[in-house]
């Protein structure tokens, strides 16, 4: 696709300056912009909706199944693609024409207020930019002097940009412009000469912002085919830069977001945008939109997902280059082996960075096949809240929007959580969900996967304390922002339960006694109605009060007997100082309520039968995600 028409055909000159309408360029981007939302919530019809309908259960059984029922979905999906890479392209582009016409009406602008001065002063500004001027002065040799006609000429750059204090030829120009108005015998020659240029350097610089956008307008177009590649995605990404460093000035005019802002003043810059500002801003910087606490879930999602579809291209792209593995890997040296040194030339250049393309590349299809869950077994859209693959990465994942969401609950996983390894604690997020919304089908559900920090990647790590320091912030921050989301939708406040497995409790604990910068005091209470603590090592307080959560809403719960590896969990945590004095929240002392749980391990707490009856412990979770305390049972 590409918005080429009556851009870079011909040279711009006075009279087609003259005549021109920027409106137009901002029409045809209004157009475009039309498009990419009609594409936009095609994507949205196509997976929440068509496909999701072609998922639904009853009693458990698919309505619709075989293998070409699958093939339908496959090809669905081909299609929601292609939307969404429409959508994105479409941004671009009208982003790329809104900067043109807003570049080209400054200039348009001067060569109006030069042609307004020209008409004030009686000239005649000619067909071609010249201004001729009459005759004026004192007489000479008892003629008055006659009038003329000058053509200007441009300083070379945009008159909006600074003059080297150095000095160029510009400045010199300048210098003999007025010499030749103070020595010339008509007063009006000066001011005609300062006229033309003027209409000059407007030419010029529409001429520059013509030569400027149009390769780039005609770059962005896709491929004559109906498959949306990683090369797509990736020229996607390369069209994203190209149109965001053309477009600066056009951007600067956009109100940016507040530096190190709260959520509620991330919340209010958002509301303060126009809506083309909007869309602008989540076209031109997906990433830091996408990232910002207290937006809304839906606008987060959709910078995300372009973030995710790039990045996957980039991540494929780079591990498809990498070379294949020399062989042979060993070679004989005396009677043994030895490496060889192509191979361990090639291990200590490419190995590292194999195995982290390698991870966060599975991570990414886990990801992927949650959005293709969409509608099995009723289960809603996700909403790619967070999305970062460097290190050990980065995912928040939501199943239903929690904007709009009654009860929302939001799991932290532990120790040993990367990228690679999320499918696992994203399936617990919509495990948690489908318990959850058959406990209470009347209301609405979210259940977040809240990955977003180091988490350690060895036990001997998850002894410090550090990085569940280091995450409390993120995690708190996060949580208001959920907060300040909500209640910029709905005016008020949703249920919000937080749950922590193993040394995810940890990040809790800090979370509850972190004091942001925008906080009175430390002991600003978590922004959660409830609190969960599964197979905890601690939370680092001796009682769920000092971490200002109130004990008749703090809920803790272990698995396995003496010996199991929850129990090794638990009991090391104790030992190392995780716990406050020795005191971890399935203790009688911590004071919250410990729940009956029929977890075999440390991992089973959302364990669900072949049948897909939930286990208790799963059961007991929901049935405090949606405030049902008096079906909660304990030990």
């Amino acid at each position: 696709m590409a918005a080429t028409a009556g851009v870079g055909e011909a040279a711009v000159d006075y009279a087609t300056l003259k005549s021109l309408k920027p409106s137009e360029f901002e029409d045809a981007a209004g157009g475009y912009r039309t498009v990419g939302d009609m594409a936009s919530q095609a994507k949205d019809d196509v997976e929440s909706q068509i496909i999701a309908g072609m998922r639904e259960t009853v009693d458990g059984q698919a309505v619709l199944e075989g293998e070409a029922a699958e093939a339908a979905v496959v090809q669905l999906r081909k299609l929601a693609t292609n939307f969404h890479y429409t959508q994105v392209e479409c941004a671009l582009i009208t982003t790329a024409l809104n900067s043109l016409a807003y570049e080209l009406r400054a200039a348009k602008d001067k060569l109006d207020a030069a042609v307004e001065d020209a008409k004030a002063e009686k000239f005649t500004v000619g067909s071609n930019g010249s201004v001729s001027y009459p005759a004026a002065g004192d007489k000479v040799d008892g003629k008055v002097p006659e009038g003329g006609t000058v053509q200007g000429s441009a300083k070379g750059k945009p008159t909006n940009q600074p003059i080297d204090p150095t000095g160029d030829a510009n400045d010199t120009a300048d210098a003999l412009d007025r010499q030749a108005a103070n020595i010339h015998p008509n007063p009006n020659f000066g001011r005609a000469v300062a006229i033309a240029n003027r209409i000059a350097q407007a030419v010029y610089d529409a001429t520059q912002a013509d030569e400027k956008w149009a390769p780039k307008l005609r770059t962005l177009k896709a491929d004559d085919d109906l498959t949306v590649a990683a090369e797509d995605w990736a020229d996607a990404k390369k069209d994203t830069e190209g149109v965001r460093g053309g477009a600066k000035e056009y951007l600067d005019e956009i109100k940016p977001p507040p530096k190190d802002g709260d959520p509620k003043s991330n919340a209010d810059w958002w509301k303060g945008l126009s809506e083309q500002e909007k869309a602008d801003y989540i076209s031109m910087y997906p990433d830091s939109v996408g990232k910002l606490n207290g937006l809304p879930a839906d606008v987060r999602d959709e910078a995300n997902r372009a973030v995710f579809e790039e990045k996957r291209a980039e991540y494929q792209a780079q591990y498809k280059n990498i070379p294949e593995e020399p062989k042979p890997k060993y070679v004989p040296s005396g009677r043994t082996m030895r490496y060889s040194d192509e191979w361990l030339e090639w291990h200590q250049k490419y190995e590292g960075k194999r195995e982290h393309l390698k991870s966060a590349l599975e991570g990414m299809k886990a990801i992927q096949r949650r959005f293709d869950r969409t509608g099995e077994d009723g289960l809603p859209e996700a909403y790619l809240l967070g999305f970062d693959p460097k290190g050990d990465g980065r995912v928040v994942l939501a199943n239903g929007n929690p904007d709009t969401a009654d009860h929302t609950a939001l799991y932290v996983p532990g120790t040993k959580t990367h990228l690679g390894s999320i499918d696992g604690d994203l399936n617990r997020g919509a495990t948690l969900w489908r318990e959850s919304q058959a406990l209470s089908p009347g209301d609405k559900i979210s259940t977040i996967t809240w990955f977003d920090y180091d988490a350690p990647n060895q036990i001997p790590n998850a002894t410090s304390d550090k990085y569940a320091e280091k995450a409390a912030p993120t995690l708190r921050e996060f949580l208001d922002g959920n907060k300040a989301a909500h209640e910029a939708v709905t005016g008020g406040t949703a249920h919000t339960t937080v749950i922590g497995h193993s040394y995810g409790s940890t990040v809790i604990g800090d979370a509850a006694k972190y004091r942001s910068e925008y906080a009175d005091t430390w002991s600003d209470p978590l922004p959660a109605d409830d609190v969960i603590a599964a197979g905890s090592p601690g939370m680092q307080a001796e009682h769920a009060a000092d971490l200002g959560i109130d004990p008749d809403h703090m809920w803790a719960m272990k698995a396995g007997g003496t010996g199991s590896d929850d129990w090794f969990v638990r009991e090391g945590g104790r030992n190392i100082g995780l716990g406050g004095n020795r005191v971890i929240p399935t203790d009688r002392e911590f004071g919250g309520h410990v729940m009956e749980s029929d977890a075999g391990d440390h991992g089973g707490y959302w364990n669900v039968d072949d049948h897909q009856k939930p286990s208790i412990s799963l059961k007991n979770q929901a049935r405090v995600i949606v405030g049902d305390y008096k079906g909660v049972t304990l030990e």
